[in-house]
């Protein structure tokens, strides 16, 4: 790839990229799997988790912990609105579905605390 002012060589990293320009993209980034997710009603957080090590509830731990991190006041409750685009509760009233006993397996298999 050629790199011109108005297109930036990539072929490295993205760590080549001015600060600001890497943080507005990786906004961008989060900001559509967020809106991905919440049109994805139907993908449970247990799918989450068994498939790629993360759900919602992750996300919206992680917003937590970056506010917390820089002095953003951000409750849990309101980081959980922020991902699910809902309150909590509602988002799960309306559709979480139980873990079927496979779905409860894989996770009991790949996600070992202790």
């Amino acid at each position: 790839m050629t790199q011109t002012p108005d297109r930036p060589d990539l072929s490295g990293s993205l760590d080549a990229l001015d600060p600001e320009v890497r943080t507005a993209l990786e906004a961008a980034v989060f900001r559509r799997l967020v809106a991905h997710l919440r049109d994805r009603t139907d993908v449970q957080n247990i799918d989450l988790m068994n498939l790629a090590g993360f759900c919602r509830n992750c996300l919206s731990n992680w917003l937590k912990d970056a506010a917390d991190a820089t002095g953003v006041p951000l409750s849990k409750d309101q980081s959980r609105e922020a991902v699910y685009g809902m309150p909590y509760e509602t988002w799960k009233a309306t559709y979480q579905r139980g873990a079927s006993p496979a779905q409860q397996a894989a996770f009991a298999k790949t996600h070992t605390h202790g």
